[in-house]
């Protein structure tokens, strides 16, 4: 702390720290499906299982076609600045599944700036999706600095 102000550079680090379980390399539904025991390797060198019977839930959700487009496990985004109990999920199959999986297929997701869709949801969501797709996400903190 600097003058009372907590420093950007420290904030940044405790995110850093936060985010040490997500994966080096996401993988797609096609690879992990193949699997004996499904599972990614995070940047602690833990290794994050996925249950096959989530892997089986997401493969119903999606066209087969889409299956080595999709990357596991699905970010559910933690952010101060989308406001309090409000996370984001990024991409255009992912905001299909999240949709799906929350009884929320009629409603639109946002094209994001790179093209890319994005579907910002609710705390009671956050809950439902993880209650379904236990092993098939995480969370990611976010931070501006």
């Amino acid at each position: 702390m600097i003058g009372g102000k907590v420093d950007d550079k420290v904030i940044a680090k405790v995110v850093q720290t936060l985010n040490t379980h997500l994966p080096v390399e996401r993988k797609t539904l096609l690879t992990l499906l193949t699997e004996d025991k499904p599972a990614v390797r995070g940047r602690n060198s833990t290794v994050y299982r996925i249950k096959r019977a989530e892997l089986r839930k997401i493969a119903n959700l999606i066209s087969k076609e889409d299956y080595g487009k999709l990357r596991l496990p699905i970010y559910i985004e933690l952010s101060s600045d989308y406001g309090r109990g409000i996370a984001r999920v990024q991409g255009k199959l992912e905001c299909e599944i999240v949709k799906r999986i929350l009884g929320k297929e009629n409603e639109r997701g946002k094209e994001g700036e790179e093209g890319r869709d994005e579907i910002f949801i609710h705390r009671e969501d956050v809950r439902k999706l993880r209650r379904e797709l236990q092993t098939a996400t995480q969370y990611a903190f976010f931070t501006s600095v």
